[in-house]
């Protein structure tokens, strides 16, 4: 049996002076991964929710991870961004712009739409999803007070990115 898992590292640019490097696990849903996704989903800081705008099996999917991650992670809400892929295929869509926005916005995720093959929003998608991760930790683990004298205190968290 042959498993297509991919590991990819990449490198952002948010600004001028800051460099996000990312490593991207992607199994493209496959089943033969189900064991070892919910590992993977423990320890992601974010996720691309990446689903074909002419596959509603893939839309399904992508609501069942999203589930799933919320459940691994015992939280309401994470960082995630969900991704109509194949929007060079308008003629054959069959999940429309507004139940992608809809179930994205009952789920307070952030929603856009992308082309792999004319890589029409696919770093856009990842820089959003890497802005999105920033706020979050920035929430969870908001800065030192500005009289902090340069020693961490017992029990504050690092800065960690990705």
């Amino acid at each position: 049996m042959c498993f297509d898992a991919v590991f990819v590292q990449q490198n952002f640019y948010l600004q001028l002076s800051l460099c996000v490097c990312m490593l991207v696990l992607d199994t493209a849903g496959q089943e033969e991964f189900g064991a070892m996704r919910e590992q993977y989903m423990r320890s992601g800081e974010g996720f691309l929710l990446v689903f074909a705008l002419n596959d509603r099996g893939s839309y399904h999917e992508v609501q069942k991870f999203h589930t799933q991650i919320l459940r691994v992670k015992d939280r309401d809400d994470f960082p995630m961004v969900l991704v109509g892929n194949k929007a060079d295929l308008e003629q054959q869509r069959v999940i429309s712009r507004e139940d992608a926005q809809a179930f994205a916005r009952e789920n307070r995720i952030y929603y856009m739409e992308a082309s792999a093959k004319n890589r029409y929003n696919v770093d856009e998608a990842f820089l959003e999803l890497v802005r999105i991760i920033r706020n979050f930790q920035e929430m969870e683990c908001p800065p030192p007070p500005t009289h902090h004298t340069g020693k961490q205190k017992s029990g504050s968290c690092p800065c960690v990115i990705l």
